[in-house]
């Protein structure tokens, strides 16, 4: 397997992450051997950004020429406001991951919509006629809420800010006409719902490194007619998952929607389409490790 190489000079593009936190993420290790593999005179390094400064860092991407970023939690909804123009997928859902610096302009995308839905297609789970319960209500929730809004029969959002997922499903119902309803975080809302759930999708950090040993939804409600669909990618396997595979549910790890998402905002950044392989060959030996 090609090593990757750096070799930094004075021409050298930048291209990062803003987020909070950021020391799980795998990013770095997947643009960097893109741009190894390919020969690219690039970088990509990581940004921790806390809410309160989000402005003062996109002026600072801006000011030192950064040439692209993405946008992890808790900014994907913020940084819209920051941005000179968004495309319609981003207008639609209000939410942003990727982001363009163009002629001293922010252009933001939305590649999660795209990835996510790719990694459930090529796990050949059928979304159609199905009933969805979306764990979360910010960035990534939205981005997976319409994703499949055209293709399933109902989603239920829960989150502990109960407010927020009604909002999200009244956006739904009204942008996508699809049967959308918030709940709250709750075992109350498991136990009534879970037992009309097809597809469960958790959108929030629960479980992500360092806190590997929680979990947004007690064993206890889950059942093997399930399609388990956990966002997180470190560690590999979370939790929600081993707990869910261990019953007999299918399962899908954030891995393959982080890699999906990332191929599509490299290849806008760069024109060149990078190897999805290579990045899948060298996590395989990752998944026992739950840091980067």
């Amino acid at each position: 397997m090609k090593a990757i190489k750096f070799n930094i000079t004075g021409t050298t593009k930048v291209y990062g992450l803003i987020g909070k936190p950021v020391s799980h993420t795998f990013s770095p290790l997947i643009h960097n051997m893109w741009f190894s593999d390919l020969g690219l005179n690039s970088i990509y390094i990581v940004f921790e950004v806390s809410p309160k400064n989000l402005k003062k860092a996109v002026k600072g991407m801006k000011a030192l020429n950064i040439q692209g970023f993405n946008v992890t939690i808790p900014h994907k909804e913020a940084i819209i406001k920051f941005l000179d123009k968004i495309d319609p997928l981003v207008e639609l859902i209000r939410a942003a991951n990727t982001i363009k610096i163009e002629n001293e302009q922010l252009i933001g995308k939305n590649t999660d919509v795209e990835g996510a839905l790719k990694s459930i297609t090529d796990k050949k789970f059928d979304l159609s006629n199905k009933r969805a319960l979306i764990v979360g209500a910010g960035g990534a929730a939205r981005a997976i809420c319409f994703g499949i809004a055209s293709k399933v029969k109902k989603i239920v959002i829960v989150n502990r800010t109960v407010a927020k997922a009604r909002k999200l499903a009244k956006e739904l119902t009204k942008k996508m006409k699809v049967d959308a309803i918030g709940k709250s975080l709750s075992k109350i809302t498991f136990k009534d719902e879970l037992k009309r759930t097809d597809l469960i999708i958790n959108a929030t950090p629960i479980g992500m490194y360092p806190n590997i040993n929680e979990t947004p939804i007690p064993k206890e409600y889950l059942n093997d007619s399930m399609f388990v669909f956990d966002l997180i990618y470190n560690p590999l396997e979370t939790r929600l998952l081993k707990e869910a595979s261990k019953i007999g549910c299918s399962v899908l790890g954030g891995i393959d929607m982080l890699i999906n998402q990332a191929a599509l905002a490299f290849e806008w950044w760069s024109g060149k389409k990078p190897n999805i392989n290579l990045i899948k060959n060298k996590l395989a030996f990752l998944k026992n490790d739950v840091r980067e």
